[in-house]
């Protein structure tokens, strides 16, 4: 199954910026996935376990730092269009 997840990131500190980009240059790591990214979120599309998983991992990476929030949709569809 393909899907489309859309992120938003927001590290709750002063310097937020190199949070953002860490997070989207792990995600660009799974050659797999397609990565997009505008100023209000990233979007991510692949096979459903692949992207969840890359997801997961990332996400799990940046609540490292304390006090981040992540806002996400997830469609069962493929998007790109």
């Amino acid at each position: 199954m393909l899907i489309s997840v859309e992120i938003s990131y927001y590290p709750l500190k002063e310097e937020f910026k190199a949070p953002i980009l860490k997070f989207i240059e792990e995600l660009n790591l799974n050659k797999n996935l397609i990565i997009r990214t505008n100023t209000m979120a990233t979007q991510v599309f692949g096979k459903f376990d692949e992207v969840m998983g890359t997801v997961t991992n990332c996400i799990k990476n940046a609540f490292e730092l304390p006090h981040s929030v992540f806002v996400m949709k997830v469609i069962n569809a493929d998007l790109r269009s």
